[in-house]
C-alpha cells in the first residue's frame, strides 16, 4: 500500500505555537489523515494540557499517532503512543559519566523553562550517575534558568560553585557559555561545559561543544516503520522504539581527545 507524507504548516504570524499547533491538529483530523507524527510542544507555558488535548483529539478521531522525541505528559508518565527517540535517561547518564571520569565533582545539571518530559528523563540519568558514583545529590546544583539572564547566571554559580554542568541540550549549553565567557568564567578551565543533541551549531561555538548526538535520520526512519507497523496492526502493545547516538568530544568538556 502505498503512503503519502503531508507535513502541515502555519507562518509563525498565524498565532501562537500554540493555536498553531491546535490548528495542524483540526486540519488533519479534517483531512482524514491515516496517521499522526507527533512531537509534543515544548517551552511553552501550559504544554502538557495543550499536548493531551492534541493527543485526545487524535485518539478521538482514531488516528494512530507515533510520538517524536518525547512523551504527551510529563516524565515519569507514559500514555499509550509509540514512542521513537534516543534513551534520554541513559543519555543523561552517559554525559554526567563522562565529566566524572574526567576528574568533576561538583557537577551542577541546567535546563530552561517549560523543558519538555525528554529533558526531565535526562536530569534522572544525572542523578542516577551521581548516585552510582557515591556523590550527594544536591538540589540547589539542579536548576531551569533561562542561560542569556547573566545576574541568574552568576547568582548560581556562586551559590553553587560547580566544576562542570550538564546541560539539558545545546542551546542551554550555548546559552550559559556565552553568560560564562561574559562573566569571566573560563570553558573548560573554570567549569566543563557538555550538551545534548549535537545541533549544527555546537562545534562553531567559541568552545566547542562537547555533546551526544541524535541519530535524526535514524529516528525518522524508525518512526516512520513504526507508524506502518501501527497502520497494519492496530491492537500491537505500546512500544517505545529507543536508539543509540555518540558522544561527540570537543574542548568544552576539557578532555585531552578532543
Amino acid at each position: 500500500k502505498r503512503h503519502a507524507l503531508v507535513r502541515g504548516s502555519f507562518a509563525e504570524s498565524e498565532g501562537t505555537k500554540v493555536d498553531r499547533a491546535l490548528a495542524l491538529c483540526d486540519e488533519y483530523i479534517a483531512r482524514g489523515v491515516s496517521g499522526v507524527f507527533f512531537a509534543p510542544l515544548e517551552m511553552t507555558p501550559g504544554k502538557d494540557e495543550v499536548n493531551k488535548r492534541i493527543a485526545k483529539a487524535l485518539d478521538d478521531a482514531d488516528i494512530p499517532v507515533v510520538l517524536l522525541d518525547r512523551t504527551v505528559g510529563p516524565y515519569p508518565s507514559r500514555g499509550r503512543h509509540d514512542l521513537v527517540c534516543i534513551d534520554n535517561r541513559r543519555v543523561g547518564y552517559v554525559v554526567t559519566e563522562h565529566l566524572l571520569r574526567l576528574g568533576a565533582r561538583r557537577l551542577a545539571f541546567a535546563a530552561p523553562h517549560n523543558a519538555a518530559a525528554s529533558v526531565d528523563a535526562r536530569e534522572a540519568g544525572y542523578r542516577e550517575a551521581l548516585f552510582n558514583w557515591n556523590l550527594p545529590i544536591d538540589r540547589k546544583m539542579q536548576r531551569r534558568i533561562d542561560g542569556t539572564n547573566k545576574d541568574d547566571v552568576n547568582k548560581w554559580i556562586t551559590q553553587c560553585k560547580p566544576d562542570a554542568i550538564v546541560c539539558a541540550n545545546d542551546r542551554t549549553a550555548a546559552k550559559l557559555m556565552h553568560s560564562l565567557i561574559e562573566l569571566g568564567i573560563k570553558v573548560p578551565d573554570d567549569i566543563r561545559l557538555v550538551g545534548i543533541d549535537d545541533l549544527d551549531f555546537a562545534q562553531l561555538l567559541p568552545v566547542p561543544l562537547t555533546t551526544y548526538r541524535q541519530p535524526t535520520r535514524a529516528i525518522g526512519a524508525a518512526a516512520f516503520t513504526a507508524m506502518l507497523e501501527r497502520l497494519e496492526s492496530r491492537d500491537l502493545p505500546t512500544r517505545d522504539i529507543l536508539l543509540r547516538g555518540r558522544l561527540r568530544i570537543r574542548r568544552s568538556c576539557g578532555s585531552p581527545l578532543d
